[in-house]
């Protein structure tokens, strides 16, 4: 027989398939508290390396691999149509993954940081090449399983690593913690993908694990008559029996069915998880096409600058480019290269580079769209005027390093000047950092009581970037708290403590560094206090940040709070808001 030649090539014999099958059962027992164990420290370990964005701590999660155990033993179940140990298995599985997600879901709910890392990103896409891993990973597995020991000692750790059940059950508890606790939208779409992941893991694993059993003849008569026996024994077992007996279809519920029914289930469950695999898997291709032909128009406008442009025409260096970027638009090619260089180039040699780079990539010139960005390496050299050069090229020899700084400035004041945060965050201002690591370095400075959500933070630096043109700029947010606290004082006095004048240097810094900003004092005072406590209050307030911080007056805005206490709130407003907002 075919199946007892394959079995017997690879050394497993009927006293190796009854103790494989035993040992199986006896893995989807729900006593063994170390199996609990591992799952909770497997499940903390990937949640944390997935937020740490740490492939070596989920690498040591993924190697305890507790669930494998019952996800093999729903493919036996399979096989062998036994129904007790199916039971088992689905049973000790749900309770497993409720168990490492609820853990996962706990650990997310408590930290302090939920940024989205590459690595939960990459556990929120699978395709259909998630799905053929898994396929040859289940075969593997459980091929190993039925070898004798020492196979397993090699095999099992790559087909953990390869199939990596946990980390997916984590992301489904990580989205699951944003979606109860930040963004509902977003935390669902990343434990929807999580889960489709571990589901892809689980029907592929299982279903290789029904061929692998079926194909080495496991569930033979001597093995059967051996298993039946020692379930005759085993409590698990018996209860499970028991409950399955007092079901009103349990005489139905026998059998799972016959082996072609039960390649039908397994199969149609492949197919319906295949169709947003499948998806993806086109977004996939797509993004990788696309990739490839931007790296191809990359490296196109780097040749095109080096062979022609990027030496004097005596063979010296005259510019090397620092940085660059190229995106599409309405069919147009936009390209952005920033070049240091020893002379400025002129409007003919831009044209003559678009021209050129046109030809190279079968593209008529129109289509083209170059911006390029010239940072002088010395002010001696910013451009050298020729003679036979048009009037605009004469003029522009005449601009000065301030010039350029200016009209610089000036174009980053009109890409952002009416740029919109999310409410109830309020712009204040923005800041330019550039260094030769860093061309161009914009930070967002917003007066708010909470972080914009980290979506709107990406959206904003996209729009950023577009409207700069500039895909590689660097865009980051700074946040200044609305309310800066408040200044206690004792009864029927308005005396600053030590500590309250530590708050108020605190908050001058910051009306220093932003003069956007204005203080608004809303004083309180108790219901017996005089009606004058409150102007002296807040005088004293305005006296001390004149007097040591040289604030203005006018920055600073007093207002008459309740008669319910006796201290002063502070709070920062922009100079162009009508109200203060509480959050």
């Amino acid at each position: 027989m075919i199946r007892n030649s394959l079995s017997d090539n690879l050394g497993v014999s009927p006293t190796r398939k009854e103790q494989v099958y035993i040992d199986i059962y006896k893995s989807v027992s729900l006593k063994d508290v170390s199996y609990w164990i591992e799952v909770l420290f497997s499940a903390g370990i990937a949640t944390v390396g997935l937020v740490l964005n740490s492939p070596a701590v989920i690498i040591g999660a993924m190697l305890i691999s507790p669930l494998m155990g019952s996800i093999l033993a729903n493919g036996l179940a399979l096989a062998a149509g036994d129904l007790i140990l199916a039971w088992r298995a689905l049973l000790k599985l749900i309770l497993s993954c409720a168990t490492a997600i609820l853990f996962a879901f706990l650990l997310v709910w408590f930290l302090p940081f939920k940024e989205m890392t590459a690595e939960i990103l990459a556990r929120t896409r699978p395709n259909i090449l998630d799905l053929v891993v898994a396929l040859f990973s289940g075969a593997v597995g459980s091929i190993a399983i039925c070898k004798k020991p020492k196979g397993v000692v090699t095999s099992i750790p790559g087909v953990a690593i390869a199939v990596a059940l946990m980390p997916p059950l984590c992301v489904v508890g990580y989205g699951l913690g944003i979606a109860a606790g930040e963004d509902f939208t977003n935390g669902s779409q990343i434990a929807s993908g999580g889960g489709l992941l571990f589901l892809t893991n689980l029907v592929a694993i299982t279903f290789t694990a029904m061929i692998v059993f079926l194909a080495l003849h496991i569930d033979s008569a001597r093995v059967t008559r051996d298993v039946k026996q020692w379930r005759q024994q085993d409590e698990e077992t018996i209860w499970m029996q028991d409950i399955l007996g007092g079901l009103p279809a349990s005489k139905r519920m026998r059998k799972i069915g016959s082996l072609p029914a039960r390649f039908m289930l397994i199969f149609f469950t492949i197919v319906a998880i295949f169709i947003p695999l499948n998806e993806s898997f086109s977004q996939l291709k797509q993004e990788v096409s696309h990739k490839q032909q931007e790296n191809s128009t990359k490296s196109a406008v780097r040749k095109i600058w080096q062979e022609n442009f990027a030496n004097l025409p005596n063979g010296e260096p005259r510019s090397f480019i620092s940085e660059l970027a190229t995106r599409t638009r309405n069919q147009k090619l936009l390209i952005q290269l920033q070049v240091f260089t020893s002379k400025l180039y002129t409007p003919e040699e831009k044209s003559n580079y678009v021209s050129k780079l046109a030809k190279r990539l079968n593209k008529p010139p129109e289509l083209l769209s170059l911006k390029l960005i010239e940072i002088p390496t010395a002010s001696n050299e910013l451009i050298s005027s020729l003679a036979e050069e048009k009037k605009e090229t004469v003029e522009s020899a005449t601009i000065t390093i301030p010039q350029l700084h200016a009209n610089f400035t000036q174009e980053i004041e009109s890409a952002i000047s009416n740029l919109r945060l999310p409410p109830p965050a309020e712009m204040v201002d923005y800041e330019i950092i550039t260094t030769r690591a860093t061309p161009l370095n914009v930070r967002m400075i917003y007066l708010s009581e909470r972080d914009i959500n980290p979506d709107a933070k990406v959206m904003l630096a996209d729009e950023i970037k577009t409207r700069l043109e500039y895909p590689s700029a660097v865009v980051s947010m700074k946040r200044i708290p609305r309310v800066m606290g408040d200044i206690s004082f004792t009864r029927n006095d308005s005396k600053l403590t030590q500590f309250d004048m530590q708050r108020l240097d605190n908050v001058a810094k910051i009306l220093q560094r932003q003069p956007n900003l204005r203080l608004e004092v809303t004083s309180h005072k108790q219901i017996d206090e005089p009606e004058e406590i409150l102007r002296d209050r807040s005088q004293v307030i305005t006296q001390y940040l004149r007097s040591r911080w040289q604030i203005k007056p006018e920055r600073i805005v007093p207002t008459n709070g309740n008669t319910s206490r006796f201290n002063a709130v502070l709070k920062l407003k922009t100079k162009s808001s009508n109200k203060t907002f509480t959050i």
